[in-house]
């Protein structure tokens, strides 16, 4: 079978980098107390809501960087701002490295990092700058035009099992950070999201405009794997799901920006309320060597991407980050950011399960498990930019179908936070006892994690009735404990009027709410012991 290898090349030149790349990082943030004062000055209700559903505190990281601050470092000598972020009170500067140090001059600058550590040794002796050959860059994914069915992709995570329950990604929000989308306006296995309105939104980080429809192929064929829909050939694993879509990779280039872009478009994804965050990039090497991580490095606290990665996920959201293709290579580790601590890198498999030799190897430099799970990444079926329907290889699949599933897990367990929900997913996975280096801990059951859930309700809460999913759809599963024979379920309207009874002799009961329209509900739960009641929302 012939593999046509994705090639990005760019002219080869010798470059001279006489310029550097900084962090500043700054001390304070005066008008922090305006944030607090007024917190939809810089976030979304929405967002606001899922921290009040995970107890999560506002606090100085989600104010606003001090606008003085970016206009006095941006007109100082020979300094250009690239980027900013609000999480980490810095902006990314590149200059010279005199005229970069020459910031910590100022009052409200608490230090500097260079993307060159050794410019952060003040120790270091001089050395004059050296000219690098530019080295094409390369998207490492295989990609073969043959017509398949994407359902093995979905049934060997058991995610069929949630879909035939309705949890297909509906209500859950994804931000996609990628390289671009080109095709995603236009191409026919997408229309179902453009039809449903579930496209919120986007931005070209690199390019700094809003057209993210635009850039490399890659992002439009990841997100194909979470949000496509092409009946009989493409059903990505969370249709239902919105989606909002990120360029923070430039296609041409690598360098360090890409890292601080990314933290750019999480800190937006985190102000529009966003839930999980994709991302199926990897950094270890660039443009310029000085810029290179080491294998020390992939540790979760030294890249900058790493680092934000961990900032979102104590925002309340789950980044799934791809491991990485590298397998193969002398470099055989993760890359940045699926080192990050809380992030949840991912793996890949071929069609049977077994390891796909591309996929990078764990664990991180201090020897956390990673990847941390693994789905389908050889021969992934998805769409490419003109909608054919085909398949393509590497852990850049493995990682948005694996998202596109979580975020249906979710759906099903609304009052989960994200730790407890990435808990679930590891703990129902084929090799949670004895992980590997090379798939963690095996790939996800994710309707034993929903099971998982539920019976652990269940055992928290002998004398009560479990009702879900609520809201619901057209049908909703009650549960009750093994000590009664029988109860009986009855719903009101919200002026007292029955509309619905029936009796329920099986400790794990279906009743269908076809007949129901839309809207609140209250219901009673009754046997000859205890009366349960409360409200259910119908979708």
């Amino acid at each position: 079978m012939k593999k046509i290898v994705v090639l990005f090349v760019v002219l080869l030149s010798n470059i001279t980098f006489s310029q550097e790349d900084a962090w500043v990082y700054f001390n304070a943030k005066p008008n922090m107390q305006a944030f607090f004062d007024n917190p939809l000055s810089e976030l979304s209700q929405r967002s606001l809501n899922r921290r009040i559903a995970q107890n999560i505190a506002l606090d100085s990281k989600d104010a606003p960087i001090h606008q003085l601050y970016i206009n006095q470092i941006a007109a100082s000598n020979g300094i250009v701002v690239l980027a900013k972020s609000k999480w980490f009170n810095a902006l990314h500067v590149q200059g010279t490295e005199n005229d970069i140090r020459a910031l910590t001059n100022l009052s409200f600058v608490e230090r500097v990092d260079f993307a060159n550590r050794i410019l952060n040794n003040p120790l270091r002796a001089s050395t004059p700058q050296k000219s690098y050959k530019k080295m094409p860059k390369k998207l490492e994914t295989e990609v073969v035009f043959n017509y398949g069915d994407s359902g093995n992709q979905i049934q060997m995570l058991n995610g069929h099992l949630l879909h035939e329950q309705n949890y297909t990604g509906t209500g859950k929000i994804i931000a996609v950070m990628d390289g671009g989308f080109p095709g995603v306006n236009t191409a026919s296995p997408f229309s179902r999201l453009r039809d449903n309105n579930q496209i919120l939104g986007g931005y070209d980080y690199v390019n700094r405009n809003a057209d993210f429809y635009t850039g490399i192929s890659h992002g439009t064929m990841v997100l194909s794997t979470m949000g496509g829909y092409k009946d009989g050939e493409l059903v990505g694993t969370a249709p239902d799901a919105s989606y909002y879509l990120f360029i923070t990779e430039d296609g041409n280039n690598e360098w360090p920006l890409e890292l601080s872009l990314w933290v750019e478009a999480a800190e937006e994804a985190d102000r529009l309320g966003a839930d999980i965050l994709t991302t199926s990039l990897g950094y270890t090497e660039f443009d310029n060597p000085n810029y290179n991580f080491t294998y020390n490095d992939m540790n979760g606290v030294t890249a900058f991407i790493s680092k934000g990665v961990d900032m979102a996920f104590s925002r309340g959201m789950i980044s799934v980050n791809s491991a990485g293709n590298s397998g193969n290579d002398s470099w055989h580790f993760i890359s940045a950011p699926a080192d990050a601590i809380h992030a949840l890198a991912i793996g890949a498999v071929d069609s049977a399960g077994e390891y796909a030799s591309f996929s990078s190897q764990g664990p991180s430099f201090d020897n956390r498990v990673k990847p941390d799970v693994a789905a389908q990444g050889q021969q992934s079926v998805l769409s490419s930019t003109n909608g054919t329907i085909g398949t393509a290889s590497g852990t850049s699949f493995s990682g948005p179908i694996m998202a596109g599933m979580i975020a249906c897990l979710w759906q099903a367990l609304p009052d989960k936070t994200n730790s407890e929900i990435v808990q679930l997913v590891k703990e129902s996975a084929s090799l949670y006892s004895n992980p590997t280096n090379e798939l963690g801990y095996g790939i996800p059951d994710f309707n034993l994690a929903l099971n998982t859930a539920l019976l652990n309700v269940n055992s928290l809460t002998n004398n009560t009735f479990l009702l879900y999913p609520n809201p619901a759809n057209e049908t909703i599963t009650i549960s009750f404990p093994s000590r009664f024979e029988s109860a009986t379920f009855a719903v009101y309207n919200t002026i007292g009027q029955l509309i619905l009874t029936k009796n329920l002799t099986n400790q794990n009961s279906k009743v269908e709410l076809n007949g129901i329209q839309s809207g609140m509900y209250l219901y009673t739960l009754e046997n000859k012991n205890s009366i349960q009641s409360g409200k259910i929302s119908k979708q």
